[in-house]
């Protein structure tokens, strides 16, 4: 898990990012040292929750396992998925994430809404790493 990029369980579960007191501007993933918009002079910067739903973007499917620090077990066979680019309207920003499993690029349409749900990034016996991932609504878990 990384550390304040997400908060709850269930219904409750969301992003975090940060949005700047000068501008508005929302950052995810979040921004603690400083405003990155260019235009701006500088602000105090603010944890905010972030929607909870948004729309597709934009989304394809990774076939190859990506490098470290991607946590994967190298010895189990690589399991495809998707990822989508979901866009935060209230936010006016892109946030990129995994589907939830089962869910593959033909299940998706650019436009359709998703919400965002915790999920299992990898598990050991001593661990479990968590996530966020993006799952259509109206799909149950």
């Amino acid at each position: 898990m990384v550390t304040d990029w997400f908060t709850g369980d269930g219904d409750d579960f969301r992003l975090l990012g940060t949005r700047c007191s000068a501008c508005a501007s929302v950052f995810f993933p979040r921004e603690d040292g400083h405003c990155r918009n260019p235009g701006c002079p500088g602000g105090d910067l603010a944890e905010v929750p972030l929607s909870r739903r948004g729309r597709v973007w934009s989304y394809t499917d990774s076939r190859y396992r990506p490098p470290s620090p991607y946590v994967s077990d190298p010895e189990l066979p690589w399991e495809p998925y998707a990822l989508i680019a979901v866009e935060l309207a209230s936010e006016r920003i892109v946030v990129l994430g995994q589907a939830v499993p089962g869910i593959t690029v033909a299940d998706l349409t650019v436009g359709m809404e998703v919400e965002v749900v915790p999920g299992v990034l990898d598990e050991d016996t001593e661990t479990t790493w968590t996530t966020w991932h993006w799952r259509p609504t109206g799909v149950g878990a």
